[in-house]
């Protein structure tokens, strides 16, 4: 009897998507539907906006974008360290306590699929072709590529040190194709990686070089050369660095993106809560408006001193920045409790009703993929020009780097850790790169019990959720777990 009544994870999040239905909004509204009603089907252009403004809304959920995906990248790596003083938030994490009963990856892993399952309706849908769809349809599968990634990179080992381990599974069918009660194995990290390349190739292909009007052209919405900086950013990953490199260059000569040109314009950007119409510095952002934000549970809101701003710079990352580089003006000096502390002040709007967007895809992390993209191919007079324009560009004070070898890769992972610092990436950079991670104990402040994460720590891979091992025969779980 207990067999019979088993809890199907992932099937119930299929079967899910038979159930859902429309708020009737417009697509362009603060606060759009959460998807299209499956009974009413997608039938037309307004449908299929409905349903992809539904995906994005999704994306900004805490579990997901919205938080959690983003926060990890820093916490689990050594850029932040959770203070002394906190709201009990996170504590799992930044103890390396998490088990396969832990919310946190449950979460993470059934958002991941609900998006995913939300784009396979949109990709799968009867629509005549025409410009509207195919940029709709062509955003669905970029979106689809980048839930994929974030599965692969936080719940299986690296492609760059072993490609055949088991990835996630592979769902590529809406329900009324492929059915709503399955229970599919892990597809090997190899396999994942090709499903991403391949949906990234799809939407490029269709999505028209103008973006139609059926919905605003500004960084809330995934262009055609954003798929490109996604795509740059999974070859990168992935070791592919002839790829990453002949990607970025598409965005760099075509994608009409621009860093800021002087201290006014860099600290405006920052300080801006609206999305970009003018392609400076973001490629893709989630937007979170007055309407439809997480509120305290937000990424802004954990970060900010005028929010609960229990995540702390640590004294290591801090040290990085020179005097004059103007990143360092997105980190405050203050106090803590009775203590200095440095605060994340790269979300600088969490106390307002119009909140920072989440920034998925920057400009300058195209230029450091392509700067170390040539760097690894062997052109470093080429990957010099690149990390010299991101470095110099926010530190005008800075000799131009002229290192070789080893210490030129060195300084390209530097800089990203400069650049993209409390923007959820640095854990990837570390695993990716097969490096041991160490985490700065900043005692009274912020004690950690993990200082160390080696190679081998089995910790380095988030734990598949206990409710699809049971559900599921097919699905493995993670060794250690």
């Amino acid at each position: 009897m207990k067999n019979k009544f088993k809890y199907r994870y992932l099937s119930v999040l299929l079967a899910g998507m038979l159930l859902i239905s429309s708020c009737g909004k417009s697509f362009l509204d603060e606060e759009p539907s959460t998807s299209v009603s499956v009974s009413k089907g997608i039938l037309t252009d307004g449908d299929m906006m409905e349903a992809l403004a539904g995906l994005y809304r999704n994306l900004d959920n805490y579990f997901l974008f919205g938080r959690n995906a983003v926060v990890f990248g820093d916490l689990l790596a050594d850029n932040v360290y959770l203070s002394s003083t906190n709201s009990s938030r996170l504590l799992t994490q930044y103890s390396y306590t998490f088990v396969a009963g832990s919310p946190e990856a449950k979460l993470l892993w059934s958002q991941s699929y609900y998006s995913i399952l939300q784009a396979n309706r949109i990709i799968g849908s009867r629509l005549n072709v025409n410009n509207n769809i195919n940029q709709l349809r062509g955003e669905a599968y970029a979106i689809r590529a980048l839930c994929y990634l974030n599965l692969v990179n936080w719940f299986a080992t690296p492609y760059t040190v072993k490609p055949a381990a088991d990835g996630v599974p592979l769902i590529t069918l809406s329900t009324d194709i492929g059915g709503a009660f399955i229970t599919p194995a892990r597809n090997s990290v190899a396999q994942v990686y090709d499903q991403i390349i391949s949906d990234l190739d799809s939407a490029y292909k269709i999505m028209p070089d103008v973006t139609p009007s059926i919905h605003a052209t500004n960084s809330n919405f995934i262009a055609k050369y954003a798929v490109k900086a996604m795509q740059a950013r999974a070859y990168l990953y992935k070791g592919d660095y002839a790829n990453a490199r002949d990607a970025a260059l598409l965005v760099v000569k075509n994608g009409g993106y621009t860093l800021a040109t002087d201290d006014a314009s860099f600290n405006a950007y920052w300080g801006g809560a609206a999305a970009r119409t003018d392609k400076l510095e973001s490629i893709f952002e989630l937007n979170n408006s007055a309407a439809a934000n997480n509120g305290p549970e937000g990424l802004d809101y954990i970060y900010s001193r005028s929010g609960l701003g229990d995540l702390l710079v640590t004294d290591d990352t801090y040290a990085l920045y020179t005097a004059t580089d103007k990143r360092r003006g997105l980190i405050i000096d203050g106090t803590r409790g009775s203590y200095q502390a440095y605060f994340v002040n790269k979300y600088q709007n969490a106390a307002k009703t119009d909140k920072d967007e989440i920034k998925l895809l920057r400009y300058a992390e195209v230029l450091l993929t392509l700067s170390e993209s040539y760097a690894r191919l062997g052109d470093e007079t080429t990957a010099l020009l690149y990390l010299n324009q991101v470095a110099q560009n926010r530190d005008n004070k800075l000799i131009a780097y002229t290192y070789t070898g080893t210490s030129l890769t060195d300084a390209i992972l530097r800089e990203r850790r400069k650049e993209l610092a409390f923007e959820g990436l640095r854990f990837f950079d570390l695993t990716r790169t097969n490096a041991e991670i160490t985490r700065q104990n900043m005692g009274v402040k912020g004690y950690t019990s993990y200082p160390t994460v080696k190679t081998t720590d089995f910790r380095r891979l988030q734990p598949i959720p206990e409710a699809e091992t049971s559900a599921n025969p097919n699905i493995n779980q993670n060794p250690g777990y």
